[in-house]
């Protein structure tokens, strides 16, 4: 994968304001990169764990967290999208 698109993907990520959410297809777009959601879907499958990159601010196209409901993933970004 092209590490530019990687940095520009994160910095989009990164830009997101505390309160606010952005479906994955438009930190692609954001980023130039339309019609790529599941690009950053995956960028943010393999991002260290000690990032401080608020991926809990991305979402779904329909607005809901990608985790399956009761998962351990959903209930730690339930926790994180609540405070």
């Amino acid at each position: 994968m092209d590490v530019n698109k990687e940095t520009v993907i994160y910095t989009i990520i990164a830009s997101i304001p505390s309160g606010c959410v952005a479906s994955y297809g438009q930190v692609a777009a954001l980023a130039g990169y339309p019609n790529n959601a599941r690009l950053v879907g995956r960028l943010l499958k393999k991002m260290p764990k000690d990032s401080t990159i608020p991926w809990h601010r991305v979402v779904n196209s329909q607005g809901k967290i990608a985790f399956p409901e009761g998962s351990d993933k959903y209930c730690v970004f339930s926790c994180i999208a609540i405070t």
